[in-house]
């Protein structure tokens, strides 16, 4: 729609919002409303110190498109493209350690137990592979809970009453706190998102193995767990001579399915052979209808 050559600045969604508002003779704030966002929020975007959402977690794309006129997934095919690059650049860059707030409420909301132990390895190797890992985790569970509430009303006034501001302000803070990564989580987000929606949270420092309470005032999900110990893959069963024979014979195992044969492999009879006969009479079991009533003829039998 618009001509890169010709431009000071690259066609990005900032300089595609702005060129569709002055060619439809549109204010931020028409913008704003259209989107259910704050008019600060569209000034910050448009003015590039605000970057672009991402698509997969968030409709603001379908809403400011259908105000501006663009065709469906235009705007969001953008976002995507100029997110990709953003992170290609960010990616070369060194880590930069996590701001000491952010530090001292994760560690707050660690098992009180463990917690000294945890913070002698978090001073001694700041924003080290330890409290990446962890942050990176309590960063996933706060932002999928944020995720699966986002379209609540009840949860984000809620949310808004905790930190002290307006509906729409915290919609905005939502669409930003989704896109942030470990490397780029701040302080405000710490404050606003990490510490209402994490109870507490221990680790075991040997498997590395996690687990997070999140707070259930603000969610009905349970406790989450993430285990990172190595395990050995399981041994490979061996096929019976009775099953074996029964798939070469056609005339039983006529067309048989992957998901019933790996049925078959899996039934074990200790001590005993079971012929080819035994599987092709399982086989018939596993397919007649007497055998798995529907849940409404269930209900009926009652």
């Amino acid at each position: 729609m618009v001509n890169q050559a010709n431009q000071d600045y690259p066609v990005d969604v900032s300089f595609l919002i702005r060129h569709r508002l002055e060619e439809l003779g549109l204010e931020q704030k028409d913008l704003a409303a259209a989107a259910q966002v704050t008019e600060s929020y569209i000034s910050q975007l448009l003015a590039r110190k605000k970057a672009p959402p991402s698509p997969g977690r968030t409709e603001i794309y379908e809403k400011i498109g259908t105000a501006l006129k663009l065709p469906s997934g235009e705007l969001s095919k953008l976002a995507d493209l100029q997110r990709r690059e953003e992170l290609r650049k960010r990616v070369a860059e060194p880590p930069r350690p996590l701001f000491r707030e952010c530090r001292e409420l994760i560690l707050r909301k660690c098992g009180s137990a463990r917690q000294k132990e945890v913070r002698r390895i978090f001073e001694k190797e700041p924003f080290g592979e330890l409290e990446r890992l962890v942050t990176q985790k309590l960063l996933d569970v706060a932002q999928r809970v944020a995720k699966e509430e986002l379209q609540r009303e009840e949860w984000l006034r809620l949310m808004a009453q905790l930190s002290d501001r307006s509906y729409e302000q915290v919609g905005v803070s939502i669409l930003e706190f989704l896109d942030t990564d470990v490397f780029n989580i701040s302080v405000e987000y710490c404050i606003s998102f990490l510490d209402p929606i994490i109870d507490s949270w221990d680790i075991d420092l040997k498997t590395f193995g996690m687990r997070v309470v999140p707070n259930r005032r603000l969610t009905a999900g349970n406790l989450k767990r993430f285990e990172f110990a190595e395990q050995e893959p399981s041994p490979p069963v061996a096929i019976e001579p009775g099953l074996e024979q029964f798939l070469k014979d056609t005339s039983l195992s006529g067309g048989v399915t992957e998901e019933e044969i790996a049925f078959l492999k899996a039934l074990q009879l200790r001590g005993k052979r079971p012929s080819p006969i035994y599987y092709y009479r399982e086989l018939q079991n596993l397919r007649d209808p007497l055998h798995f009533p529907s849940v409404a003829q269930s209900g009926e039998s009652h």
